[in-house]
């Protein structure tokens, strides 16, 4: 299968939605909660994060925000971790929405939602999503700042990678049930 810059991987196997898109364009976070659990009876909640272009990175004005990918990797990993996600938890439907291309100030980046039968592996599950995603995803983020006219090529965090690394020790609750 061949896959676009901006697509849509939709499939459903026994009432479970699973959805990633990797777009240019803007997104309605509740529309897209809408569609996620649309008919799916079953669902008992759902648990979502939108990430956000922060005004301000280390005490610099951030003027933009621009995000590369190579779409057949980005895809290719943002399929593996919404997999993982469907091992290690319960879930009903599972959404991963990330952009691409310059971004500004207070417009959304990436959504992340779950559903589930049960609270925990909503919250569970949605928690590991965007962890994994912000150290395994193969985006790369260049800064425009005040004090960088040309960008600034973000490096990742040790916040982030410790925060992916506890995921290591967690048993989720598919596997408490067994």
């Amino acid at each position: 299968m061949k896959w676009h810059f901006s697509h849509q991987l939709q499939v459903e196997v026994f009432r479970r939605n699973f959805l990633i898109r990797v777009q240019l364009e803007d997104f309605d976070p509740g529309i897209e909660i809408d569609n996620l659990s649309a008919d799916n009876y079953h669902i008992g909640g759902i648990s979502s994060f939108v990430g956000l272009v922060r005004d301000m990175y280390n005490d610099h004005k951030l003027i933009s925000m621009t995000l590369e990918h190579y779409p057949k990797m980005t895809e290719k990993m943002l399929e593996e971790i919404q997999s993982e996600a469907f091992k290690r938890w319960s879930l009903e439907g599972c959404l991963i929405i990330h952009r691409y291309g310059q971004l500004n100030p207070g417009e959304k980046i990436v959504m992340v939602a779950t559903a589930s039968l049960h609270r925990q592996d909503s919250l569970e599950s949605c928690a590991f999503l965007i962890d994994w995603l912000k150290t395994k995803a193969p985006f790369w983020k260049l800064e425009h700042s005040t004090e960088c006219d040309n960008g600034k090529w973000v490096e990742a965090k040790e916040d982030d990678n410790i925060a992916t690394r506890k995921w290591d020790k967690i048993i989720p609750n598919k596997a408490r049930d067994i």
